[in-house]
């Protein structure tokens, strides 16, 4: 479970306070994904920074399980959206990397890990660099390194936006394909609305100019692919837009 509770984060610009998150509340239950949505500058990423515990310099209060924010402590798994791979290691040892570093190499992860290539297809890539790969084999690999990494929570920082539509739309299913297994208490952070109804139980729509939570939908509807072609996903995605797009134009 991730609890936040009156955050506010703010930085200092030319002299001047800028707030980025102001009183941001919210309950995130153990095993759910969260989407986050918002106009651009709403304090998304930066909402995100500090669950993982990138930003210390907050007000408020941010726990993990009950636990207050600790990399050290926790298992957290972060993917930003480039992918985080380091281009100087092959497709296996970036997979291996947050486990290394976190606990160590041992035979039963490695067992796990052959498992999640077979089901992510990059068995015979393992060998591979990171820029010999498609951008959908980058986010597989990716994906295979926080499944690896078992995360107490895991935090998604637009991981498809640079994928083109087609590509989007596979990766959206690999990767609710795992969560389901997996069940990982996770925040997706999307531009896509169509992502945020598709993959998010928990739909959190921000506001800009301070960055706060305009609203908080429950979505009963998650992961249903036959729920993405009917026309009150169309009419709900509609809904949302327009709700982002009314928020731009408040503070034009």
């Amino acid at each position: 479970m991730i609890e936040i509770e009156n955050l506010t984060v703010a930085y200092l610009r030319q002299k001047q306070e800028n707030i980025a998150l102001q009183n941001v509340s919210l309950t995130v239950p153990q095993g759910t994904v969260c989407a986050v949505i918002g106009p651009s500058g709403c304090g998304k990423s930066t909402l995100l920074k500090v669950v993982a515990g990138l930003i210390q310099d907050y007000s408020g209060k941010v726990r993990i399980n009950g636990q207050a924010v600790s990399p050290k402590d926790l298992r957290i798994g972060f993917m930003p959206q480039n992918y985080g791979l380091l281009p100087w290691q092959t497709v296996e040892d970036n997979i291996k990397l947050a486990c290394r570093i976190k606990d160590g190499w041992s035979e039963v992860k490695a067992v796990k890990m052959q498992e999640l290539c077979r089901k992510l297809g990059l068995e015979k890539l393992l060998t591979r660099y990171p820029q010999e790969l498609s951008g959908g084999q980058q986010q597989r690999v990716s994906l295979a390194r926080v499944f690896l990494l078992e995360p107490d929570i895991l935090l998604m920082d637009e991981p498809f936006s640079a994928l083109d539509a087609i590509t989007r739309e596979e990766m959206q299913d690999v990767f609710r394909d795992l969560w389901e297994e997996a069940g990982i208490t996770t925040i997706l952070v999307t531009h896509y609305v169509e992502e945020a109804l598709y993959l998010g139980q928990q739909i959190v729509l921000m506001s800009t100019n301070p960055g706060t939570i305009a609203e908080v939908m429950e979505n009963k509807w998650q992961g249903s692919r036959k729920w993405k072609a009917t026309t009150e996903f169309f009419a709900k995605s509609r809904e949302l837009k327009e709700k982002i797009k009314a928020m731009g134009e408040r503070i034009r």
